[in-house]
């Protein structure tokens, strides 16, 4: 059978949050976001393990004051990070060892922590359907295309979707896209965008508006009221 395994970057410095420590540690509820997030994985009875992703200096503290202190046992490994996002997730598909070429791997951020279960299995079945999904809601906003401060386009608003996370693929489809990316010295937007420019037709999974990635400091807020509803 097929394994689906979760690959979560946490990587980032979360500079407009404008704190003192990393976005992914700071308390929602007396716990770390990145606790939050992790517990839905270990919670889905279908995630066979979990890869974590954290600034190489951070691996000690990640682990003893998150992994261990809240009991994840379906974390494999906790990988060290690169220069930029799309560094860390090559790095981290690298360290799945053992992972076969038709099991899934559903990449996750680390600081969005209100994804539900539902919405992980959905977007693995797209996945393993089709090859590759993302998760994404319908944008709420018109959206307007400018240049140099000057609206120049306003796309049809049902043809916009706000892409979020898990992206889930088929781990050896994945895994060739970020090859190829590298060697050609792509630099993409996200996970997906580097199977598109291959040519492969991703699904949209529908996702929650609640699926916020906790950036500011007004998110934390929102998350809070999350929590406490």
């Amino acid at each position: 059978m097929k394994k689906i395994y979760a690959l979560i970057p946490a990587a980032g410095m979360g500079k407009r949050m404008g704190a003192g420590s990393n976005k992914q540690y700071l308390l929602l509820d007396r716990m770390p976001i990145l606790a939050h997030t992790l517990g839905v994985f270990e919670q889905a009875p279908f995630i066979a393990g979990i890869y974590l992703i954290t600034p190489e200096q951070e691996i000690p503290f990640c682990r003893s004051e998150v992994v261990e202190r809240y009991g994840f046992s379906k974390v494999r490994a906790i990988v060290p990070g690169g220069a930029e996002r799309q560094h860390s997730v090559m790095n981290g598909l690298e360290a799945m060892e053992g992972t076969r070429p038709d099991d899934l791997v559903l990449i996750h951020d680390g600081v969005r922590p209100f994804v539900s279960i539902d919405v992980l299995q959905r977007s693995a079945q797209a996945a393993d359907e089709f090859g590759g999904a993302v998760v994404a809601v319908p944008v709420k906003d018109t959206v307007k295309i400018a240049r140099d401060g000057i609206i120049v386009e306003t796309p049809p608003r049902d043809q916009l979707w706000l892409a979020q996370t898990p992206q889930a693929f088929r781990y050896g489809l994945i895994r060739a896209a970020y090859a190829s990316a590298a060697a050609d010295g792509f630099l993409g937007t996200d996970d997906a965008s580097l199977m598109e420019r291959q040519g492969w037709q991703l699904r949209v999974v529908m996702g929650d508006y609640r699926n916020i990635k906790i950036t500011t400091p007004e998110d934390m807020v929102l998350g809070e009221a999350f929590l406490k509803k």
